[in-house]
């Protein structure tokens, strides 16, 4: 079915839909001080069918934000501690012979829940890392001869550590370029960190189950019907293109830094997560803002910076707020939603 001929969603579905996941917030609020950047991005993850990767010093919360959040969907949570001796039948599950029926059986691994947390992901070896590609692409496993679907929804938040590197492999591009987005967290504010101080030295209060797995499954196919207009999606394609070419949006000098940029699978996920997004907040249908806010955590780990950036000490993260600031913004004049004639957009230059 194409754009045009998708029913519009119903602006009030839409609204309950976005109290749903405010009260899903709330409740894991309960627990979490601050963060919220990156609870919004698991939020939008959730909707979108992503994996997202966290990355910040210990004691940010990052594993308790993801137990925390699985609580309150009621989904089935797996936490796998990534160490350099593991291997994947720790993780996918592997074939045990049994000698009384003379047969093989399958003992299905911890990877077979909606949440996985992979908990120090640069701390596992090549192995694991590839055995972990076609359960976040393909959302199966493959054990022996046999092929088994993992569950819906199925997602992986995987965190590391930016500031230790014995024990830990760099992540290859390919495994990378799998996470939907990749969210850097920093210290709390003095306020943040004193109610984190008072929560834990009291008791955390009881984590509700507030959306169920049905439930979450209706809201990932109410995300799939946001209205996406063609310039929205041409935008999504000019971000990544520049940061391939910082030329397009008038960046040539930067383009000595970048060696790699971002997938044409970057584009995608602007995409998918401006749609998630737009639930979020309330709308049917997706702005530029939407990828605007989340070019940020979708870009950053896709680029790849050039040896001439490492000499001159630049950091791929101003590189990247450049390109985004130098891109323009379109002007999408959205009209009724109900009409048969689908929203205009204005000329950038307009």
């Amino acid at each position: 079915m194409s754009e045009a001929q998708k029913p519009l969603l119903e602006p009030q579905a839409v609204m309950e839909a976005a109290a749903k996941l405010r009260t899903l917030l709330l409740e894991v609020k309960k627990v979490i001080v601050g963060q919220d950047l990156m609870l919004e991005r698991m939020l939008v993850a959730l909707l979108a069918r992503g994996h997202v990767l966290i990355e910040g010093v210990p004691g940010l919360a990052k594993t308790l934000a993801i137990k925390t959040l699985a609580e309150a969907i009621g989904a089935s949570f797996k936490r796998i501690q990534f160490t350099p001796d593991l291997v994947p039948a720790d993780l996918l599950g592997t074939r045990i012979y049994n000698p009384k029926e003379a047969t093989f059986e399958v003992e299905l691994g911890p990877i077979f829940a909606n949440l996985i947390l992979a908990d120090e992901i640069n701390r596992a070896p090549a192995k694991i890392q590839s055995a972990l590609l076609e359960a976040m692409q393909e959302r199966q496993v493959t054990i022996g001869h046999q092929t088994y679907r993992l569950p819906d929804p199925f997602l992986v938040l995987a965190t590391q550590n930016p500031i230790e590197s014995e024990g830990t492999y760099f992540l290859p591009e390919a495994q990378v370029d799998r996470f939907m987005f990749k969210v850097w967290l920093d210290y709390p504010a003095f306020y943040e960190e004193m109610t984190v101080v008072e929560r834990v030295s009291s008791k955390f209060e009881p984590v509700e189950v507030v959306l169920s797995g049905d439930e979450l499954r209706e809201l990932q196919a109410m995300a799939d019907r946001v209205h996406v207009h063609p310039a929205v999606t041409e935008y999504a394609v000019r971000l990544t293109r520049a940061t391939r070419d910082p030329g397009e949006v008038g960046l040539a000098q930067l383009k000595k830094y970048i060696s790699y940029g971002g997938s044409p699978r970057a584009s995608v996920n602007l995409i998918l997560g401006a749609k998630a997004l737009a639930i979020v907040r309330g709308r049917e249908y997706a702005l530029p803002e939407d990828v605007r806010d989340l070019a940020p955590e979708v870009l950053r780990h896709r680029i790849i910076p050039s040896y001439e950036a490492l000499a001159d000490e630049v950091r791929l993260e101003e590189v990247l707020q450049k390109i985004i600031a130098a891109t323009p913004l379109p002007k999408v004049h959205l009209g009724d939603p109900y009409r048969e004639a689908r929203p205009s957009v204005e000329s950038p230059s307009a």
